[in-house]
């Protein structure tokens, strides 16, 4: 069984090493085009583009596939979860508030969102020196990712990912769940886990809402901030390997 890491906005497939190095298993870190990579021709980076990059990766790696989507790359894990015809064995997530249908962006959001200003905020950020805390590498650092790794993750902060970042999250207005959450097929034939960082109580309460409507199971991360992959490999990887043995050697293909 191979394990598929999705990485979220604004990182590189890097933000996964220290989680592979402590799981020991077959495993594969994606890089999402504009990350550390270049944009393919044609490719628009809205919601759907990433979520059929996503579809399109998956069916050329060996069955049966664990999936673990963070952030960005979670929302798209979700999708291909609950809309493509890919056979997974399970997923893993975080950020399941963001995929409901009554979630609201935050203003960050709202100001990457809005043409000229999203352009600046992002400019800002990647040229910022690294000890600035608007740098990109000083906003991994407080999302738990070790200095040295969020320097490095840092440096790959281009114009290339910063079009990319603005251009999905305009594609993805009132939200991303505006015309995903209907297309979901629920429960989703592959086994889910909903990963439960520290929420406002509304944003938990939309977790356990996408956790119910998907028939997914939950585990908290208490004490862990958004980047816990890399903050707390060791922890993290504790909880996935308990809800990897409590599934099925093979490919586990519910019925709906």
């Amino acid at each position: 069984m191979t394990a598929v890491f999705v990485h979220g906005f604004p990182e590189t497939k890097r933000i996964w090493d220290s989680l592979r190095r402590v799981l020991k298993r077959e495993s594969i870190a994606l890089a999402l085009p504009g990350f550390g990579t270049p944009r393919p021709a044609g490719f628009t980076a809205t919601k759907d583009t990433y979520a059929e990059y996503l579809a399109d990766a998956l069916s050329g790696i060996e069955k049966p596939i664990d999936l673990v989507g963070h952030d960005v790359g979670a929302l798209i894990s979700l999708r291909v979860a609950t809309a493509f015809d890919v056979p997974l064995r399970s997923f893993v997530v975080d950020v399941a508030p963001i995929f409901h249908p009554k979630f609201d962006w935050p203003e960050r959001v709202h100001r990457l969102q809005t043409p000229g200003v999203g352009e600046e905020l992002l400019k800002s950020m990647r040229e910022a020196d690294p000890e600035n805390p608007d740098s990109t590498a000083a906003r991994l650092a407080g999302a738990g990712v070790p200095t040295d790794e969020a320097r490095a993750i840092g440096v790959t902060h281009d114009e290339t990912m910063s079009r990319s970042i603005l251009d999905f999250y305009r594609s993805a207005v009132p939200n991303v769940g505006a015309d995903w959450w209907k297309d979901v097929n629920a429960p989703t034939r592959s086994q889910g886990l909903i990963l439960l960082l520290p929420d406002p109580p509304e944003e938990e309460e939309m977790s356990l809402e996408v956790a119910r409507r998907l028939g997914a199971q939950t585990a908290r991360l208490d004490g862990l901030n958004h980047c816990w992959m890399a903050e707390a490999p060791e922890d993290v990887g504790a909880v996935l390997q308990r809800f990897w043995s409590s599934l099925p050697s093979r490919s586990s293909q519910r019925r709906r």
